[in-house]
């Protein structure tokens, strides 16, 4: 089985280049900087739990967007492959499945938002549309991802008898389990994301909002980890 073995080889790196990427900026902002200019440092933060800056505050100045763009295109043409591997699988397993066509579209629609949310990173423009715009694209990868994901993991468990020798099924149920999450999550969190301002309420809701995003992250990619353990070396 050609493409589960590719999935699995794919898998892993589409966790560790955003990985390090994300936290290799975080790295050179809060600790690194004499490689930065001084309005751009940020200290003693661990965003993680405090929500002390956001990924697009660390990824968007110099030197650290030479870093987080070019992982973020090299992870979009991985995710493309990935996606198409799947829908390879599932032909093989089961041909013309329902949900085969939905994951391809919401996989690679996902991949390509989170290339144009790359380009569009750090340029500035002072205009309404245009943050809405970028705010819309971010929203997008989130949602289409998500779909993506749930759609591969319900299409999986329903013939899971059918791939039993190639899966550690433990991690299928962990993967379901996982989306479950990130879903759950979602539901609550995106309303409060979306807000133009970072009050509700007289709420600061920005540590929030920061720790909503490296934590959400830390989950979307999860999900590839997850893959890479889940199918079998052999």
């Amino acid at each position: 089985m050609d493409q589960i073995q590719k999935t699995k080889s794919i898998s892993i790196w589409i966790f560790i280049i955003p990985f390090v990427a994300v936290n290799a900026c975080l790295l050179i902002t809060t600790q690194m900087h004499f490689l930065i200019d001084g309005p751009y440092r940020i200290f003693s933060t661990f965003p993680y739990l405090d929500g002390g800056v956001s990924i697009s505050r660390t990824a968007r100045y110099f030197p650290t967007y030479l870093i987080f763009k070019p992982a973020m295109f090299l992870t979009t043409y991985l995710l493309i492959k990935y996606w198409i591997y799947n829908g390879n699988i599932i032909t093989q397993f089961e041909e013309n499945h329902k949900y085969r066509k939905k994951i391809l579209f919401f996989g690679i629609a996902s991949a390509v938002a989170l290339t144009i949310h790359a380009i569009f990173l750090g340029i500035k423009f002072d205009n309404d549309l245009y943050k809405l715009f970028r705010r819309v694209i971010m929203l997008s990868f989130i949602i289409f991802e998500i779909v993506a994901q749930s759609y591969l993991v319900i299409t999986l468990y329903s013939f899971r008898q059918k791939i039993q020798k190639y899966i550690n099924t433990v991690f299928l149920k962990l993967k379901i389990i996982l989306v479950s999450t990130l879903i759950i999550v979602a539901l609550i969190s995106i309303p409060i994301i979306s807000l133009p301002g970072d009050e509700i309420f007289g709420y600061n809701l920005k540590f929030l909002k920061h720790a909503l995003e490296w934590d959400y992250f830390l989950g979307v990619i999860s999900f590839y980890l997850l893959t890479f353990y889940m199918w079998k070396k052999n």
